[in-house]
This record gives structure tokens, sequence and C-alpha cells, in this order.
């Protein structure tokens, strides 16, 4: 985000606050339940969405140093993250190419060999297979490169680990990744580090959960007695930036600006900025630090969640883990309120009370983001 985009951003929000206006779409929408309770419609999208496009598995800090490895469960399949002798990432189905066997089982460490639990084969954490156990009598002219590991397309880009949940996917990662470079670079997320994080499970459509972050209508109802007082009512803008999406949400005291000559404007400090990486991710920017929500679906009614609080790795001590892990619970307080009432909705659904569920002029955002989901299918 240049400089000049930041103020533009912060003068709409103050002319809408200053003539009594909303940001409005043109339309009301309606947005089908099937959407949300489909078990075949969540194939689809599994297999569209989550196992073709690129996904983001990891932050760069997360694989720290040559030889380290992470492992976890992507779209349905389990993925092998390793940082090489050469520096560069690796992903892989975390899968021994000889029986099949769960290769690694620790969630995460420093190897530069992985032998697996069954009958001892060895692989580099550049996917090559380098030893099997009395190989000469028991697989004569074996072809060591036709059982390297099964790798995975990955990138990393603006400070995290991209991947393609198929092996046999392709993924035009710089017309994806790119539309989020200036924005990314913004807020220096190259340079941010891992301050807190947990991991939870919700009873929720993957699509439920992200629509309840990019509408302000529900501010002061749903977040009464937590963030609702800070913000402005029912008033928040959006734009995309390619498939993803870029979300302003602004504070209570954006009527300061009045008062502040231009230079001296700040959107961090006035609002705060969501960006809603399509598909599965949605990053809060905050004052100081950035709030990363990692949706993992795993049916139409269930969605894994990994919350993790981001800040500038020079600022991740000892001495201020206190103030990362008092942020880290507002968050997730904030955003329990909303998870609590995603799963009501979607036990709603079953109800066969609605057909569809109705998005105002307020919220085009949630109509903008299916849409593209819509477009991708």
């Amino acid at each position: 985000m240049d400089r000049e985009t930041e103020i533009a951003l912060l003068e709409e929000l103050q002319g809408l606050k200053d003539n009594g206006l909303f940001f409005l779409d043109d339309d009301v929408c309606a947005s089908p339940v099937e959407r949300y309770a489909s078990e075949a419609r969540f194939e689809r999208e599994r297999e569209a969405l989550f196992r073709s496009w690129p996904l983001i598995a990891a932050h760069g800090s997360e694989l720290p140093d040559p030889g380290s490895f992470l492992t976890l469960e992507i779209a349905g399949l389990p993925v092998l993250l390793t940082r090489d002798k050469a520096g560069d990432v690796n992903a892989f189905l975390n899968v021994c190419r000889h029986r099949g066997m769960r290769l690694v089982g620790e969630a995460e460490g420093c190897k530069h060999a992985f032998s697996c639990p069954y009958h001892a084969w060895t692989w580099s954490n550049d996917g090559t297979l380098r030893a099997i156990p009395h190989e000469k009598p028991g697989f004569p002219g074996i072809d060591l490169n036709a059982y390297a590991l099964r790798r995975l397309p990955a990138t990393e880009r603006l400070g995290f680990i991209w991947i393609v949940a198929s092996p046999d996917g392709e993924a035009d990662f710089d017309a994806h990744i790119g539309p989020l470079k200036d924005d990314f670079t913004w807020f220096d997320a190259e340079n941010l580090g891992v301050a807190a994080s947990n991991t939870f499970e919700k009873a929720a459509n993957w699509k439920l959960l992200i629509e309840g972050g990019i509408e302000a209508y529900h501010f002061k109802v749903a977040h009464r007695d937590t963030i609702g007082p800070h913000f402005l009512d029912n008033l928040s803008s959006y734009e995309m930036l390619g498939s993803h999406m870029r979300s302003v949400l602004p504070r209570s005291t954006l009527s300061e600006l009045t008062n502040l000559p231009r230079e001296d404007w700040s959107i961090r400090a006035y609002a705060n900025v969501l960006y809603s990486v399509f598909p599965t991710d949605q990053f809060l920017v905050m004052q100081d630090h950035v709030g990363w929500l990692n949706y993992r679906p795993l049916a139409a009614g269930r969605t894994e969640i990994r919350l993790t609080t981001l800040a500038p790795r020079s600022e991740i001590t000892a001495d201020n883990q206190a103030h990362w892990d008092q942020n880290h619970k507002i968050t997730s307080v904030t955003l329990g309120e909303d998870f609590a009432i995603n799963t009501q909705v979607q036990a709603g659904l079953a109800t066969g009370a609605n057909v569809a569920l109705t998005f105002g002029r307020y919220e085009g955002a949630l109509n903008r983001f299916n849409a593209e989901v819509e477009a991708h299918l």
C-alpha cells in the first residue's frame, strides 16, 4: 500500500462518517444455504479450490534454519515442509514411497534426513531417497530417483510459504500472489515472526467464518462488551486486489483526523486493515501486530482454525512476551464471539428456516467474496 492509497482510504471513510453515510453496494443479495451445508458442494470446493489454488502453509520464520521441518494437514493431505541445506523450502506428501506409512510423526523439529518408522527407508530433506536397508538383495536394480518423495508445488513469497496441495498441481504463483505484494510489503510481512499461536476446531463452514470479519454491521451488537465501543457503527469499506480483498474497519477515533495534517495520518493508528487472502486466510493488520487466521476446511460444517499473532521479529523477546500474549488473548476473545455466532448459524441452516441467507447493501463484501468462490468452482 503506497502513501497515496493510505490517505485515500482514510479520506473515503472520513467523508462517509462526516456526511452520515455508509459504504453501500448496489443491491441486496441472497446466498443459498446449500453453499454452507452441502457435503457434495464441499467436495467440489476441495478439488477446485483447496487442492488447486495456492494456499498459505506457514510463515517463513517457522522454518528458520536449514534442516527445519513442519508437518501439517492441508486440504485433507499430510504435508511435510522442509528447508534444505541450500535454504530453499520444499513441500512433500508426508508419505513413505515404499509402503505408504506416514513418514514423519513429529509436528516440527530440525532434521536433515527422515527415516520411515516401518522399514527405515531414509530420505534427505530435499526429497531424495538415500538409503534402503538390505537394498541389493531385496530390491535389485531399484531406481532410487523413482522413489523420491512426492513433491508439491511450493514457493516462499512475501514472508510466507505457499503450496498447491496436489502433487500433479500447477500454479501461477506470480499471478495469485502479485496483487498482494505492495500491501504485504507495507506491513513488512517478511520481517514478522510468530509471537503466539493456537489451533482449534469449530462446527461451522469456512465461508461463514470469513464472512464474519468483512462487515462492520454487527460490531455494535455482537461485540458490544469487547471491541464494539472502539469502532464506528456499521462503517467499513472494501476493495478487491485480484481474487483477494482488502477491508478497512475504522476506529471510533477516526474523527481526530480532522485536526491532523495529512502527513501525520496513519491508517494503522485509526483503523484495522483486514486482508482476505483467497481462498482461506485472513490477516488483520493492527497498530503494532498482525492477527493471522488460517482456515483449514474439514467438512461442510467443520473447520480447523489456526490463530496466530505475528509481530516484528526483533520485538519478540522474553521482555515483550506478556504484551503479545495479552494481544493474542484479546483477539481470541473477540473472534470467539464471532465463532460462537458462526456455529449457531451453521446449526440454524439445518432447520430449513431459510433457503438462503440475505446480504444487505452494508454487506456487499460478503456477496463479492462468494462471487469469487463461485467463479473458481
